[in-house]
């Protein structure tokens, strides 16, 4: 049976340019692929047919024997219709499905490993996001080893070239037609076996160890902000930079005041006699105190804003203000003659709701307006 047309199996023009070749074998790769058609021998013979086409037609002076020859000029090459050692399906199959499956075929990373980052929630007081800190803290985690240097292996001896992997961090498994490659069981990817291994860490380069930092908190901070300190994560496995080390903020509830980003929030409870007549009182701050002016006829849910009482934003910026909400307190516990003057007051306003209690003379004016409705 003869074959057919490399050109015509990917559905390509004889002029394609490599990139449109790459998309053009992915496309009927992808198509016919034995994993999305299994047990299907036809789309298994057209997987095939692909890739030949495509392991010729990639290379540049194969390419140009098959425009100039066709398949005879190739055949004689040990493409994959020959039976020489031609190109390996396994390199094919990495270089163009790569960005599919994790990038790069399966190539090993050159270079040596960053350590892994670490992340440490740092409880303070409003006092101390609000002014600034510096605090202790203690972070267990892995260090390089001081006996072997972090190489893993004992003092006098270095680590050898992995016998299975030669180096290489990876070993080629063949299934079928299909090349995969994967991380070498014996070195487990590194390329390097420790022969004589560390007393200290066991032939890892790492020891736990729990360190004790100082971290500065600069005023402003609110929950969730994070400082970075690096160099301060963990130590590389096979001698690269350390990780990162990110301190979060957590700010604990306070007993006075609310945040809400740069300004702060309390409620003052007054006297309803205060709010009647008006008075003046002393409010706290997060540094010291303010005397605030309450009008007469204030109402409860009133707010007073004192200004740059808030919180100066980390970032820069004017400080917010204080909002002092009233909240008209009940009296409690009264005596018999404190309850015989109220409802003796109580009495004097009888038929002055509209003038002494405009908001409770409105709110009965809108039900009996409600209820009229509903006849």
């Amino acid at each position: 049976m003869s074959k057919r047309d490399y050109y015509e199996v990917l559905g390509v023009d004889r002029g394609v340019s490599g990139k449109d070749l790459k998309k053009a074998y992915r496309r009927v790769a992808m198509k016919f692929h034995p994993d999305r058609n299994p047990d299907d021998a036809q789309a298994e013979e057209k997987f095939k047919e692909a890739n030949e086409a495509y392991e010729v037609l990639s290379d540049e002076q194969k390419r140009s024997a098959y425009d100039q020859y066709g398949h005879a000029g190739v055949d004689q090459q040990g493409g994959f219709g020959g039976g020489g050692g031609g190109g390996d399906f396994g390199d094919i199959f990495g270089d163009v499905f790569g960005d599919m499956f994790g990038g790069g075929g399966g190539r090993r990373q050159r270079g040596p490993q960053r350590g892994s980052d670490l992340r440490y929630t740092l409880q303070i007081d409003l006092e101390q996001a609000v002014k600034g800190t510096t605090a202790k803290i203690k972070i267990p985690t892995l260090v390089s080893c001081d006996p072997c240097g972090g190489s893993g292996a004992k003092k006098g001896s270095a680590p050898v070239t992995c016998t299975t992997c030669n180096g290489a961090g990876q070993v080629r498994m063949q299934q079928g037609f299909f090349a995969v490659q994967q991380a070498c069981p014996t070195c487990h990817g590194k390329g390097k076996m420790i022969a004589d291994p560390c007393n200290s860490c066991h032939g890892q380069g790492r020891v736990e160890e729990t360190k004790t930092l100082s971290v500065k908190v600069p005023a402003g901070v609110d929950t969730g902000d994070r400082i970075r300190l690096s160099g301060e994560g963990e130590a590389s496995p096979d001698g690269g930079a350390p990780g990162d080390l990110y301190v979060q903020m957590s700010v604990r509830q306070h007993p006075i005041f609310e945040r809400d980003g740069k300004h702060l929030y309390c409620e003052v409870p007054i006297s309803f006699v205060d709010a009647a007549i008006g008075g003046e009182l002393e409010v706290p701050t997060l540094d010291g105190r303010v005397k605030l002016k309450i009008p007469a006829e204030t109402q409860t849910g009133k707010m007073f804003r004192i200004r740059g009482k808030g919180v100066a934003p980390v970032r820069g910026g004017s400080a917010g203000d204080l909002m002092c909400k009233v909240a008209i307190e009940t009296p409690v516990s009264l005596t018999k003659k404190q309850k015989e003057l109220l409802e003796e007051f109580q009495a004097s306003m009888e038929g002055t709701d509209t003038k002494h209690s405009p908001r409770k003379s409105s709110w009965f004016d809108g039900v009996k307006s409600f209820f009229d409705d509903m006849k």
